[in-house]
This record gives C-alpha cells, sequence and structure tokens, in this order.
C-alpha cells in the first residue's frame, strides 16, 4: 500500500495553546495497530452471513477500514483513530495516520475496502517473524521514512511490551519511533478510554522513544470519570 504514503489522508488539529507557541511544534504521524480479525466482532464482517450494514456495505461499495477497524475492535481502535486525527501533524503532501496490518503494509483508514481486499490484508499472523506480515510493513515504513525527514516523529498506538510492532519498525525509525508514557501497564479498553478522553479533552499525551524505555509494567490505577459524568447521571 505504498502509494498512501504521500497522499494526505487526515487533517491535523492544532491545540489552542500550541498556535500561541513561538516554537513550531515538532512534526508527529501516527502508526496504528491493528483490529483483531479473528475475533468475533470480525466473523460477522468476514463472514458468510450478512448481518449488519457495514457488512452489506463492504460487500457492495465498500467502506473505510477506519470504519472496519472501530467495528471489529470496538473503544480501543476508536480511541486510537480519534486520537491520532486530532494531533496528527504530519509533513505537507504526507498522510498523518498510518494503520498496520496482517498482511498488507500500512494502509490509510480512509482507504475502501471491500470484503475480498479486506480478507486479502487481515489474512495473515501479525508476529515479527511472520515474512507476509514484517515484509510489507517493512516496506512500507521505509518508503514512508523517507518521506517524513529528520523532523518528523512516528507515534505507535499499540502494543509496545511484545515484539510484533516494535521490531520491525524499531529498526526504520529508530529514536524517532516514539509511544505514549501512559500505555505502560494498561490494557486496551484502559488504551482506549484515555484515547478518547484526551482528544475529547484536548489534552495531549506525553510521547516517549520507545528504543531505551520500559515498555511494561503495574498497571495504574482506573481512570477517573470524566467531568460532569456524576452531574449527568444524577439527571
Amino acid at each position: 500500500m505504498t502509494e498512501a504514503i504521500v497522499i494526505s489522508a487526515v487533517s491535523a488539529r492544532v491545540a489552542p495553546e500550541a498556535e500561541l507557541s513561538a516554537a513550531p511544534a515538532r512534526r508527529r504521524i501516527f502508526l496504528l495497530s491493528p483490529a483483531n480479525a479473528s475475533g468475533i466482532r470480525a466473523r460477522v464482517i468476514l463472514g458468510d452471513r450478512v448481518r449488519t450494514e457495514l457488512a452489506k456495505r463492504i460487500r457492495g461499495e465498500g467502506a473505510p477500514l477506519g470504519d472496519i477497524f472501530s467495528f471489529i475492535s470496538g473503544l480501543y481502535f476508536r480511541g486510537k483513530l480519534i486520537y491520532s486525527r486530532a494531533y496528527a501533524n504530519p509533513p505537507n503532501g504526507v498522510a498523518g495516520v498510518f494503520v498496520i496490518t496482517a498482511a498488507g503494509g500500512l494502509v490509510s483508514p480512509d482507504r475502501i475496502f471491500t470484503l475480498d481486499e479486506l480478507r486479502a490484508i487481515a489474512a495473515g499472523n501479525v508476529c515479527e517473524k511472520e515474512a507476509a506480515y514484517r515484509l510489507p510493513l517493512e516496506r512500507d515504513g521505509r518508503a514512508l521514512c523517507e518521506c517524513l525527514g529528520d523532523g518528523c516523529d512516528a507515534v505507535l498506538l499499540g502494543s509496545v511490551a511484545t515484539p510484533k510492532y516494535v521490531e520491525p519498525l524499531l529498526g526504520i525509525f529508530g529514536q524517532r519511533l516514539l509511544f505514549p508514557a501512559e500505555f505502560v501497564g494498561r490494557g486496551e479498553m484502559s488504551r482506549g478510554g484515555l484515547l478518547l478522553r484526551c482528544a475529547r479533552e484536548n489534552v495531549e499525551l506525553k510521547y516517549v522513544p520507545v528504543a531505551g524505555s520500559v515498555r511494561s509494567g503495574a498497571r495504574p490505577a482506573k481512570l477517573p470519570k470524566p467531568k460532569g459524568a456524576k452531574a449527568a447521571a444524577a439527571k
């Protein structure tokens, strides 16, 4: 999916406080881990029985990959997609958000997929030792890295506690491969909730280099309820 690398797919939103800063914001793109294509919700989409409106669209004109993976994964992928679209700040002419796939390399979340195309990129094992997964990812990662230049970071929104994403990408992006420090110790649902809240409240997370960082640890405290949640519940 190398052709998607140089096509701007999202509009970056800049926080109000960043607009007042004299220093230019550092460029940043996001790499999103894929939805699990072997789960129950994936079978609703990929199976033979058509049960949802989204499944009908995929069998007809197709649907954006972001919508498909948001349905399959729910809160986690939806949080990653909304957050990354809010805070992407790519170089001119480069997309700000890319989705890692099991067998199709890096893909824009806005790319339309039909059923056969979706099955082709989802059929595979997301494992750093699998050539069908790793080679397309490294191919697109190198192409993207060349387009970014030295002044742009790549933020991985996915698991950094295992090598399946880190090992292929770290060799390409090096110190420019970052991840949210607040991800350490959190499960997928907690990460998704955190990302949605940060996008809603206009609070960007702190990013740290993958190389040399502690990427696993104790589970942090549960997220506090959103502001105004008690008042809303009382109504």
